[in-house]
């Protein structure tokens, strides 16, 4: 008897989230993005979520949850309902480096996420001062090596990508640099720019403008192939291989969502990112298209947190 009602309840169970797939979305999906308005992840979320909404029948609204490096807005998605009307703008600086850097690590992007997929890649340049004497990715190790105490990078702040980034350069690379924090990437970007600070990584939109008026030289950027994007600036791989530390974003769910919503939402967004308009929004903020199936953004994620784990040891930063 127990176990022909156990059956009964199991089928009872999967007949309901069949039915909920099947009539899902019937009302407005939130998209909560862990950073401020106006953001590169605002507004590429936003690109993201006007077509999205058009591709599942409903429309799919942006609600900004920004503060503490992105941990307000993430755990507020981890903990609503899992019924698919709740998704998380995932990024590594969101997802990843503030977990990571808080103790206890307050959630975990592989175990408590039900992933829908990546949507961006957003690589990093790496610019130098022009009066730096170099031009290559080699020339400024080589240079680095022989002036340790004169050379130094900037930073948008401790634990920053921009800081993570560089952090994973130098210990690739065997050399080392004083990191010169700075309060946001702008400003870390000038004080290269003035001379203050000698190079950094930063986002490729950040700084086009300044390499294409001579103010920055770009050396390298952080993709492990060539991008069309950013024409002749070559990947930092082709000297140091398989370094490889670009910014992404992707779309996550609250943990326990069901599997046929998840992939109806994942569907969706495979359809809006070939759309032309989209791309073309993206690449407008510096950005690749970066898609897969969930599994392999769950690979993915997992990859990036063990790497991201390393760096902040390599960096010698506590989480606090």
């Amino acid at each position: 008897m127990k176990r022909v009602l156990r059956v009964f309840v199991f089928a009872a169970a999967s007949a309901s989230v069949f039915a909920l797939a099947q009539d899902y979305p019937s009302r407005a999906v939130r998209l909560l993005v862990p950073n401020a308005p106006g953001s590169s992840i605002d507004t590429m979320s936003r690109i993201v979520a006007a077509k999205l909404g058009d591709a599942l029948g409903q429309s799919v609204f942006v609600e900004n949850r920004d503060g503490a490096g992105g941990l307000i807005g993430v755990e507020a998605g981890k903990n609503a309902k899992p019924d698919g009307y709740t998704l998380i703008c995932a990024s590594n600086g969101s997802m990843i480096i503030a977990p990571l850097l808080k103790k206890p690590v307050p959630y975990d992007a592989v175990a408590d996420f039900a992933q829908v997929g990546s949507f961006a890649v957003t690589p990093n340049v790496l610019i130098v001062n022009p009066d730096l004497p170099v031009k290559s990715v080699k020339e400024l190790i080589d240079y680095a090596k022989a002036n340790a105490a004169k050379v130094n990078m900037a930073t948008a702040g401790v634990g920053s990508q921009s800081h993570l980034s560089g952090v994973l350069f130098m210990a690739m690379a065997g050399f080392d640099s004083l990191a010169v924090p700075h309060k946001g990437g702008g400003p870390s970007v000038n004080s290269v720019i003035a001379g203050q600070t000698h190079w950094t990584f930063t986002p490729a939109p950040a700084v086009m403008s300044f390499i294409k008026n001579g103010r920055l030289r770009a050396l390298g950027q952080s993709l492990p192939r060539r991008s069309a994007m950013l024409g002749d600036i070559p990947p930092v791989a082709d000297t140091i291989p398989g370094y490889d530390y670009s910014g992404w974003a992707g779309l996550v769910a609250p943990k326990g969502t069901p599997q046929p919503v998840i992939d109806k939402l994942h569907a969706a967004l495979v359809k809006t990112l070939d759309l032309a308009e989209v791309k073309d929004g993206l690449a407008k903020q510096g950005a690749e298209v970066f898609t897969g199936s969930p599994e392999d953004f769950r690979k993915f994620l997992a990859q990036d947190q063990g790497n991201t784990v390393k760096v902040i040891k390599a960096a010698k930063l506590q989480a606090e």
